[in-house]
């Protein structure tokens, strides 16, 4: 981190104090980047910022203010972190101009986080307060107009002799019956009827509306269907040993984090909902992240039937959406509040419970700076609020489970090894796709034995779900003739063939073009298209099974708003009989009637460059594998695989994660990788190759310079740095791309020499750089 520094003009104007003796002093961070001002600058408060009778204009810690900076006395906006009584020194200092926020806008103990945040992650403290406060936060809430309806008195006291239609006569009763006004839509949804019948009644006269114009989240809650209250589900042994756990972690002193390692379909979400109950009934809140592809009406639904007032918070929100939200968590009239990564910062003035439902999802790593990891800052907020933090997971990361079955007493696991009801973990079988090609397996992607399972289940009307991770038709284009890709010319990717929409397409940069009919380089006729994506497979299952209504889910098919969920409705209500996708419909889903999963291509990530291949495809595979065998009727998996002995593949087979950390963690604890381990990973990129590499060439000169002092220590302290080197992905958007690896089992001491080269290095024009502290993605 910078060090404090004081801001002064090289011609002082007269309104800057005199500089002897003491002064109240704001001690500021410029909002985001702050124009490259990293660090912390004192001003002066003038006597009209620190009135105490002018609550709304005091400068304190958590509002932003606007300061003159620079030798233009620039105006820029920047986070007050501390004011007091300081020495004026020989120097003078700069005032304040103005107070921005009538109140706070961040807590203290949000200010701590976001400096811990920022010196464990390497980012300046503007950059991290401006991710903690979200940008609609620092606007206005909307209004909109709002219908509401009632029965009038003479109505009520007649209903029982009108004579109406039945769908009318319902509406009416239930509006009748409600103890405050309600939306045309809350209606329809208690009525359980279209809103043509209401429509009826006004016109009748026997319904009263009125419109009033209202906050936006009052409005929003009058505009939301009625949910019909559900009551807590009777907990198995599993379950109830897992809530007891959770309990006792709720009376601990300090914090304690529970890992819930359950086998899909053991009823997890029950177990940690029952006790976000007792936490409301203990009068505080609970933070509930999720994936951000989990954010469906019908996970929000479940909080709804359970919960009077519930915030959601993802990304695809408005500034105006946000902010309500974030007004309503501050001031403590939200009980729970459900939402993706960044909802860890939702501003809880009584937070009781953190729970992180499939902990193992990447999802939870920002890709953009701060690159924070929502389970280490939910860690961190949890241990100040002294309040449980529940992990949930069939496959949990490695650092959770290490962590959860070691020494650390803070650090509880509790295991649901079976699932509700006695139900059966599915059948698994692998395909040798070597033995397929030499064998009497036909062409495609679909081999003979997938095949005639997907007939058999499709003829026993169950339905089936089909898993390949990767988008498009073809995968490549290429000239057979003289050997010619066709490539990215921004990323030197090959692009893939999108034949819906007859282009080929870079998935890193969108770059796009017309598929050649001749090669470019030998205008040759005969260009082939080559590989598998969900585009292909879709073209295969429609025609092998023309009977079946077949879906594909993927990003180029849930690009408009509700995709998603209007697609998993369908299925739902056995519209669809085949789901075909990418990863994500591996998570999740809860379809009694899928009795078939296929996983069509298990290795497609096995091999990556990433010491966490082998978790990746290990976790990927046991949950499309748990999308089955979820009803009466039972289910089998059968996984396409030209490995099948791979220790990721047989264990997942098996449903054995204990098998599968048994096997992979030796190789992390030798290598000192994470769990055992702590990595960073530096970024750099250009147009110029030589300098970018360059750069991390010093980079990690100056990291073998800083380590020295620890390498002598011995091999518990050490640091490797391996490379630079080109990225996986060299070239991306038109710049060359290098990365360097530091990793140390003293994390510590890897984090002090990070600081300090993050101090030192100075990158040439044309070149940026990035630190990545715990990297999920190597790519």
């Amino acid at each position: 981190m910078a060090a404090q520094q004081s801001l002064f003009a090289d011609d002082p104007p007269d309104w800057e104090q005199d500089a002897a003796g003491e002064a109240l002093t704001a001690t500021v961070v410029m909002a985001g980047a702050g124009g490259g001002a990293a660090g912390e600058f004192d001003y002066l408060v003038p006597d009209q910022l620190a009135d105490p009778r002018n609550p709304e204009t005091r400068a304190e810690p958590g509002r932003r203010v606007l300061v003159p900076f620079g030798r233009g006395d620039r105006r820029l906006s920047a986070y007050c972190v501390a004011v007091g009584v300081k020495p004026r020194g020989a120097r003078r200092l700069k005032s304040l101009l103005e107070v921005l926020d009538p109140a706070p806008l961040i807590s203290e103990s949000m200010l701590r986080l976001a400096r811990w945040m920022a010196e464990y992650y390497l980012t300046p403290l503007g950059q991290v307060l401006e991710t903690v406060l979200p940008a609609g936060v620092r606007g206005a809430a909307g209004t909109r107009e709002v219908t509401l309806l009632s029965v009038p008195t003479a109505v009520a006291a007649r209903l029982t002799r009108l004579e109406l239609p039945e769908k009318q006569r319902r509406a009416l009763e239930s509006l009748a019956a409600s103890t405050k006004p309600l939306s045309p839509p809350q209606l329809a949804k208690l009525a359980d009827c279209t809103t043509a019948p209401i429509n009826a009644l006004r016109k009748k006269g026997l319904v009263e509306s009125r419109v009033e114009r209202l906050d936006t989240a009052q409005a929003d809650e009058l505009l939301a269907p009625t949910v019909e209250r559900q009551q807590p589900k009777q907990l198995n042994k599993d379950q109830a040993h897992t809530l007891a756990t959770i309990l006792a972690a709720l009376e601990a002193p300090q914090s304690q984090t529970v890992l819930i390692h359950g086998v899909t379909g053991s009823g997890k979400t029950e177990v940690y909902i029952q006790a976000i109950e007792r936490v409301v009934g203990f009068g505080r809140q609970a933070i509930v992240l999720v994936p951000e592809i989990s954010l469906t009406p019908q996970t929000v639904g479940r909080f709804r039937e359970r919960f009077d007032h519930i915030a959601v918070l993802h990304s695809h929100q408005s500034d105006v959406e946000r902010h309500r939200q974030w007004r309503r968590i501050a001031a403590g009239e939200i009980q729970v509040v459900v939402g993706a990564r960044s909802a860890v910062f939702a501003p809880t003035p009584h937070l009781g419970l953190i729970v992180i439902d499939e902990e193992h999802e990447t999802s939870f790593k920002q890709d953009t700076a701060p690159r924070y990891h929502a389970r280490e800052v939910a860690r961190r907020r949890a241990e100040a609020a002294r309040a449980p933090l529940v992990l949930s997971s069939a496959t949990p990361s490695l650092e959770a489970w290490v962590r959860a079955d070691g020494p650390d007493p803070d650090a509880l696991l509790a295991s649901m090894p079976r699932r509700v009801g006695g139900l059966p973990m599915p059948d698994v079988r692998t395909i040798d796709l070597v033995q397929e090609a030499h064998g009497r397996g036909g062409r495609g992607a679909i081999s003979r034995p997938l095949s005639q399972a997907i007939h058999a289940s499709l003829e026993d009307r169950g339905q089936v779900i089909l898993l390949l991770n990767r988008r498009g038709f073809s995968t490549h284009v290429r000239c057979p003739s003289c050997g010619y890709l066709l490539e990215c010319p921004h990323c030197e990717t090959a692009l893939t063939f999108h034949r819906d929409t007859n282009v080929a397409l870079c998935h890193w940069c969108d770059y796009r073009e017309p598929p050649p009919r001749i090669c470019p380089d030998c205008k040759s006729a005969g260009v082939n298209y080559h590989g598998l994506g969900t585009q292909k497979l879709e073209a295969e299952v429609r025609a092998r099974f023309p009977s079946a209504n077949v879906l594909r889910m993927d990003t180029d098919t849930m690009r408009s708003p509700g995709s998603h969920e209007r697609a998993l409705d369908a299925f739902r209500r056995g519209e669809v009989q085949v789901l075909l996708g990418t990863q994500m419909i591996a998570k999740g889903l809860d379809f009694p009637n899928v009795t078939l999963v296929g996983v069509i291509n298990a290795d497609s990530a096995l091999h990556w460059p990433d010491f966490r291949a082998s978790e990746r495809t290990f976790q990927l595979v046991t949950q499309v594998a748990g999308r089955t065998g979820r009803g009466e009727r039972g289910g089998r998996v059968m996984v396409q695989t030209f490995e099948p002995g791979h220790p990721a593949i047989a264990a997942a087979v098996r449903h054995d994660y204990a098998a599968f950390a048994a096997g992979e963690l030796p190789e992390r604890e030798a290598l000192g990788y994470p769990p055992y381990g702590s990595v960073v990973r530096m970024i750099a990129r250009g147009e110029n190759a030589k300098l970018v590499e360059a750069l991390l060439a010093k980079a990690a000169d100056t990291i073998r310079r800083h380590g020295e002092e620890f390498d002598a220590m011995g091999p518990a302290h050490a640091l490797r740095v391996i490379g630079p080197a080109p990225a996986p992905l060299e070239k991306l958007r038109g710049e060359y791309r290098f990365h360097l690896l530091v990793r140390s089992r003293d994390g510590a001491a890897l984090h002090r020499v990070m600081q300090r080269v993050a101090a030192e290095l100075e990158a040439p024009d044309g070149v940026r750089w990035v630190v990545d502290v715990d990297p999920v993605d190597m790519m």
